[in-house]
């Protein structure tokens, strides 16, 4: 198993941020779930440093493991978004966890 995705089932299991590079640029997330889709893993996650323009708005982006690089967790928890429920973005997507 991978440290990348070690790091990120902690995350999510602890509600824990995570830094990391998503396809060169450094990012802050959320993680909220881990998927499978066609043999390939995704995370689903709130970037934090997105800006959104009214909270009713966030939502999750679905990111490729395989363009996650130097995940750090991070100290600060984080609160799952009001409307999140527990599932799959698509009906062949297998969920693996959620927080």
């Amino acid at each position: 198993m991978s440290d990348n995705r070690l790091k990120l089932m902690e995350a999510i299991a602890r509600r824990r941020r995570i830094t990391a590079q998503y396809n060169g640029t450094r990012m802050t997330l959320a993680p909220h779930q881990l998927f499978e889709r066609h043999g390939a893993l995704f995370v689903s996650a709130l970037n934090l440093g997105k800006n959104w323009r009214s909270d009713n708005e966030r939502r999750l982006g679905h990111f490729k493991l395989d363009g996650l690089s130097a995940p750090e967790l991070e100290d600060e928890e984080f609160e799952p978004l009001p409307s999140f429920e527990a599932a799959a973005p698509r009906d062949d997507d297998i969920l693996l966890m959620a927080v």
